[in-house]
């Protein structure tokens, strides 16, 4: 038997067909008391990793206590979805309208049927709990800058706070780039015309407000991520124009602070589940990242909170089609993701049985190196080999769920072209 066959058939022995959310049973029992799970995505444009993730998160939340989602979204627009399912006053009237804040490019990874119908369950859900105990929604990326400072200047306008003037003086600081992330951080780069002191200012201003006022007022909060979302996307689009890991570094790590302020938020016991894709949530170390000086979400969140309370699901697919467009800002389409390359995860998977599976995974197995499929928003099938990541499955995951024949996602109101 070659080592390939024996990698199939150990496979065989860890894994269980995944046909209904009743198959999540042994995945949730895994699960056991880790209050941080992190589920990926192997794309940003397919329909079953969405909709399992929210079966998998109905369960944690019904069955197991989980206090909010977080994922890789904006802060703003998550927060338009957040005050939805949270039944604030002036939110938006239905689950559509509130994810009318997914505007801005890539949409579609927000902005599809598959949100909606979760956005419906988590208002449903949220009906029947206290107001202190409502399942929030929130985004953890870093590149809302001028949309953040926005929320930030009308949120203390409508309040007549006191730190209106050094918001204003922080968001006049960003007027002469025109909302353009790449003249920003030309200019702060290496013109040295940084924003970093006004911003930090602010930061340290609306974080002193909301400790010495009401904690549990989330608005607050909102002024504070917002503001956070501020120094960070200053920080990150400097980096960004040098090259290099530093600007990766600066956005996963901005996603773990982040999500460790609303967890402080949500108080002592609060449980998180966290939506990002693979290459966020599995951890770094297991990969190529690590000689690249490259860090994520699920090394720090591992390294910070101890690896017994975190959990961590990736997603795979052997072939199907996928939401995804050929160039930055460019059409929507919809494209065919072709078999797996010949020995990869996601062909030994498919080879352990041509159908959908859990595989709970043991660190002292499969400790080789193998090509492991990630297709983000730009996506050419046509290069597929350079789609692969050398990875150790069970060290960056603790589980993983295959997805044999996939399909693309359903975006909301959009035209997507079929190639």
């Amino acid at each position: 038997m070659t080592n390939r066959e024996s990698i199939v058939e150990k496979i065989k022995d860890c894994a269980f067909p995944l046909k209904s959310p009743a198959d999540l049973d042994p995945l949730i029992h895994a699960i056991g008391d880790a209050d941080i799970v992190l589920l990926g995505e192997a794309s940003h444009g397919t329909s079953e990793f969405y909709t399992w993730r929210a079966e998998l998160s109905k369960r944690l939340i019904a069955d197991k206590g989980f206090s909010f989602i977080a994922v890789e979204g904006d802060w703003p627009s998550c927060y338009t979805l957040n005050r939805y399912v949270k039944q604030y006053n002036g939110a938006a009237p239905n689950s559509r309208e509130a994810l009318r804040d997914y505007n801005r490019w890539p949409t579609w990874m927000w902005a599809n049927e598959e949100i909606l119908q979760f956005a419906g369950w988590l208002y449903d859900y949220n009906r029947s709990q206290m107001p202190d105990t409502r399942i929030g929604f929130y985004g953890l990326d870093v590149y809302s800058l001028w949309e953040s400072m926005d929320e930030i200047l009308k949120h203390l306008e409508k309040t007549g706070s006191p730190e209106l003037d050094i918001a204003r003086k922080a968001f006049a600081c960003f007027d002469p780039y025109n909302r353009e992330a790449q003249n920003y951080g030309v200019s702060a780069a290496f013109l040295s015309e940084s924003c970093e002191q006004e911003v930090v200012r602010l930061l340290k201003e609306l974080q002193s407000k909301r400790q010495q006022g009401d904690n549990r007022d989330e608005a607050l909060l909102s002024d504070e991520l917002n503001a956070l979302v501020a120094v960070n996307a200053e920080r990150y689009y400097q980096s960004m124009v040098r090259g290099g890991p530093e600007s990766w570094n600066i956005r996963d790590q901005h996603m773990v602070e982040a999500l460790d302020r609303i967890k402080t938020f949500y108080g002592q016991g609060a449980k998180a589940i966290v939506w990002e894709h693979n290459t966020h949530i599995g951890d770094a170390r297991a990969t190529d990242m690590l000689e690249d000086g490259m860090v994520n979400v699920g090394q720090l969140v591992r390294e910070k909170y101890g690896e017994d309370r975190v959990y961590a699901v990736g997603f795979g697919t052997h072939r199907g089609t996928v939401i995804a467009s050929d160039q930055w800002g460019g059409e929507i389409k919809t494209m065919t993701v072709p078999e797996a390359l010949k020995d990869s995860w996601e062909d030994l998977v498919h080879r352990a049985g041509a159908f959908d599976k859990i595989l709970m995974l043991d660190r002292q197995d499969f400790t080789e190196p193998i090509g492991h499929r990630a297709i983000g928003v730009v996506y050419n099938p046509r290069r597929e080999r350079g789609n692969y990541v050398p990875t150790i499955l069970p060290q960056r995951y603790d589980a993983f769920i295959h997805i044999d024949e996939s399909h693309a996602l359903s975006p909301l109101k959009q035209e997507v072209l079929h190639i």
